[in-house]
């Protein structure tokens, strides 16, 4: 079976560092309550979907091992991210993991908690076919990338946290040649208004009258 590893990264649930936006509207306290919630949930949807890679938790900052190790499962490993803006420290995580041989790395972060194990599945069975894959997200970024060899150029010379980081992406993407699969477009929770909304569709989710079967 090819060696393919899924990157989370991932922030530790501490004050300044988690949800800086989220807090600045709601506070620290609820900040860090909602942070925890959104990296338990992505990662027990990833636990749930054995699709044969392995998993590795890139967590900032780089002292931060002692409060990331209650979210590892057995199989999994921490690695720090390291120095540099988040382009630098991803263009690392992949040339790390091809460099142990993987034939195929996907990075998302704890951001989307619309992620399923579907789409992760989706992502794996894009890169049998494709240079990339791309999960686009509402905020013009992105909630998955994935490669199926070394591509440093996708992480260099992008206004991270920006509205341009998925066009700016794909423009070089093209420029490379590269053949890009394009995943269905998914919501982030980076403000205390994106929570509201999530928290609304959760809602209307529940209301909703079941299908019979």
């Amino acid at each position: 079976m090819p060696h393919r590893r899924l990157l989370v990264f991932l922030k530790a649930p501490r004050p300044g560092i988690a949800k800086t936006r989220i807090a600045a509207t709601l506070g620290d306290q609820a900040a860090l309550d909602i942070h925890r919630e959104l990296v338990t949930g992505t990662l027990a949807r990833i636990a749930g979907s054995p699709d044969g890679s392995d998993v590795e938790l890139r967590f900032a900052p780089d002292d931060a091992a002692t409060e990331i190790a209650p979210w590892l499962r057995p199989g999994w490993r921490t690695v720090s991210q390291g120095g540099g803006d988040l382009g630098a420290r991803m263009s690392r995580a992949f040339a790390d993991a091809f460099a142990d041989g993987c034939t195929g790395v996907v990075v998302i972060g704890t951001d989307c908690p619309d992620l399923t194990a579907e789409d992760l599945r989706a992502a794996w069975d894009a890169l049998v076919d494709h240079d990339v894959v791309v999960g686009p997200a509402q905020d013009g970024g992105y909630w998955l990338l994935g490669t199926s060899a070394p591509r440093p150029g996708l992480f260099a010379d992008i206004a991270w946290s920006s509205s341009t980081v998925l066009a700016d992406t794909l423009s070089t993407a093209r420029s490379e040649g590269l053949s890009v699969r394009m995943l269905r477009r998914l919501n982030d929770v980076d403000t205390a208004q994106d929570w509201d909304r999530h928290l609304s569709n959760l809602a209307a989710a529940a209301a909703a009258p079941s299908v019979p079967e």
